[in-house]
């Protein structure tokens, strides 16, 4: 009814919640551009003990090897090597912060943005059409539009045509 009036507005009585898990900092500070959603996200202070616990981390060691096992395991990688080694970079300088004893909210200004983090994000179907359509734009940060696309891909089936004119495949 809400797409064939043109009454909109309607459709912000449907809201959907997704479990959004290992996007990146960086992607999540996008996300929370759209205002018009609730957001609970996973505390750094625990992400940041599951660091300190991880064996000792050295970039001397074969950096490749360092982010295919650790890196990779705590931040989302990139199709740049260059990149990819400064993040490993950053992860070995936040856990030495860490080690050295400096409090968590302090350390976490060290966090790269590629640090992955989790969340619980809620919706209404208006809000959700507008963030479809500027998400799945090749404009958009490309983690952001695999987020679109896995948010899309969740939807029913039976609430698809509310999105399917405006998603950018």
């Amino acid at each position: 009814v809400a797409n064939v009036s043109k009454h909109a507005s309607t459709i912000e009585h449907l809201s959907y919640s997704f479990d959004i898990d290992g996007i990146s900092r960086a992607c999540l500070q996008e996300l929370a551009r759209h205002r018009i959603a609730s957001y609970t996200v996973k505390s750094s202070r625990y992400t940041l003990q599951e660091l300190k616990d991880e064996v000792q981390l050295n970039y001397k060691e074969d950096v490749l090897h360092l982010i295919d096992t650790v890196v990779s395991k705590y931040c989302v990688l990139t199709e740049n090597h260059l990149v990819n080694a400064k993040i490993a970079r950053q992860l070995v300088n936040l856990r030495s912060v860490i080690i050295d004893g400096v409090p968590n909210d302090i350390a976490k200004y060290c966090m790269p943005e590629a640090y992955k983090t989790s969340l619980v994000m809620t919706i209404n179907a208006r809000s959700l059409q507008n963030f479809l359509e500027l998400r799945s734009s090749k404009h958009a940060l490309w983690e952001i539009q695999y987020l679109a696309k896995a948010m899309y891909d969740a939807i029913p089936e039976e609430h698809k045509f509310l999105y399917e004119s405006i998603y950018l495949n």
